[in-house]
């Protein structure tokens, strides 16, 4: 096989971690896919690419790791999402707490009365055995075996064989169980320890229950103590029992470990040195600079950064009108990547269509939004309240010329104060007055920014080059 592949003789090939060493060749590798991706390393997938630098690869998994997830949510890769479970599949019920041998007890005589088999998680191979008496003990009727990866092959084949035939209730196993097993007859799952585990590998391991049509139930035992980490993966677990909720484990996966490092090895960890919003937004004006140049279309044009607006008014998408807290994380993320007036209409008649007339808090939300992409357009970075005043900073103001300068005065005139370093409007009138002259100052501001861009941006670098110390140039000085 390895000698087909370097002759181009093996068109496709199925293979485990084997394939990754160093004696392996592919004559055109066009093609990499990776099931399970989250039992491989950084360094396995950069192996993968090395063999070929325009190869394409797929990956499948139900919980991406947070290092694949954020690659995908920042651009740098594409995802799809399948969401939908089987017909006829159940959501798991799950249990979590403090061990009790009471509640184990209950529950593997429930599921072996109703004719179905126990998966019961204990991940250490030196204690085991010893598990294995108590669980004897604790249900002395019930029929056991035990897996684990240090068993000889024959024995471990013959262990599964009778589980899969029926002739064991209980299996007593590592996390060899983890992923790659189908037993439609077991449906309830133990898992001692699970504050031991992470929030990936508990889902994976409740998955392996309730893939029939019955109903699966899972029992996570925790330590009584436990770290705030461990805690907060147990509660993420429980507040996702649906089915297809693997997207979702690992959005939490990702907001609890970190993203780790796109260029390099750690596939977790937090961005430290700037922001995570900060970091976020320049990822993402570099992948879509990096598109638009493979495509060969114009260059997307360069954000203003981040634009503040305090106004005087409740915004939101309130809960009474949008119950599912994850629905309206959802929105307020479509709403926070708004690009133009027309996406923002778009969705403004989605969200009526779908949960009826907007409250004032949501109609609120709509329009600081619309005011935010007309500061886009006029370059203000800021718009607030100050001394009883709406005020905008144009940072471009100090650029202009004397007759510049008059000329907008003269345009805004009995609408806004136009200062050296501010734009001053009338808050006292009532509420839509001061919002519609809001709304039109900006449209104005966005036209005469775009029509006296030019000069302005001149002049501001010749100002810049004038005011710089002897014998410094003005590239050094930008």
């Amino acid at each position: 096989v390895i000698e087909g592949l370097r002759q181009g003789i093996v068109d496709i090939v199925i293979g485990t971690h084997r394939l990754l060493q160093k004696d392996v060749g592919f004559r055109d590798l066009g093609l990499v896919i990776v099931d399970e991706e989250q039992r491989f390393g950084v360094a396995h997938k950069e192996r993968l690419k090395k063999m070929r630098t325009e190869v394409d690869v797929l990956t499948l998994t139900a919980t991406p790791i947070p290092r694949t997830l954020y690659m995908a949510l920042a651009g740098v890769r594409d995802i799809s999402i399948i969401e939908t479970p089987p017909q006829e599949r159940l959501p798991i019920a799950t249990y979590i707490g403090p061990y009790d041998a009471d509640v184990a007890r209950r529950a593997i005589l429930r599921e072996v009365r109703r004719g179905g088999q126990v998966f019961y998680v204990h991940n250490r191979v030196e204690s085991i055995h010893s598990v294995a008496v108590r669980i004897r003990q604790l249900v002395p009727e019930i029929r056991l075996g035990i897996a684990h990866g240090q068993m000889r092959e024959h024995e471990l084949r013959q262990v599964m064989v009778q589980f899969t035939k029926g002739e064991l209730d209980v299996l007593l196993a590592t996390t060899i169980i983890e992923s790659g097993l189908d037993f439609p007859n077991a449906n309830t799952l133990i898992v001692e320890r699970a504050d031991r585990f992470g929030l990936a590998q508990l889902y994976q391991l409740r998955g392996r229950v309730g893939r029939g049509t019955r109903r699966g139930y899972a029992y996570f035992f925790h330590a009584r103590r436990l770290k705030p980490e461990a805690r907060e993966r147990l509660r993420a677990l429980k507040d996702t029992s649906s089915r297809g909720g693997g997207f979702t484990i690992a959005l939490h996966d990702l907001e609890i470990r970190g993203a780790g490092d796109l260029l390099g090895s750690r596939q977790h960890g937090h961005i430290a040195a700037v922001g995570f919003t900060l970091y976020t937004r320049i990822l993402s004006q570099a992948v879509a600079r990096l598109k638009a140049q493979m495509a060969g279309h114009p260059l997307p044009p360069e954000p203003v950064g981040a634009i503040t607006i305090e106004l005087p008014m409740p915004i939101g998408l309130p809960s009474d009108y949008i119950a599912d807290d994850r629905l309206r994380l959802q929105l307020y993320r479509r709403l926070a990547n708004i690009r133009s007036e027309e996406e923002l209409e778009q969705l403004h008649i989605e969200l009526e269509d779908r949960f009826g007339q907007l409250p004032p808090q949501a109609e609120n939300l709509l329009f600081q939004l619309r005011l935010k992409l007309l500061a886009r357009e006029a370059r203000i970075p800021v718009i607030n309240v100050e001394s009883g005043q709406l005020v905008l900073h144009p940072p471009w103001l100090k650029d202009l010329d004397a007759m510049g300068f008059r000329e907008l005065r003269r345009q805004l005139e009995g609408q806004a104060r136009v200062g050296r370093r501010e734009v001053w409007l009338p808050l006292a009138w009532d509420e839509s007055h001061w919002r519609r002259n809001l709304e039109e100052v900006l449209s104005r501001l966005a036209i005469w920014w775009q029509q006296h861009k030019p000069h302005i941006l001149s002049r501001g670098e010749t100002e810049t080059a004038r005011e710089a110390p002897h014998g410094v140039g003005k590239s050094e000085t930008t």
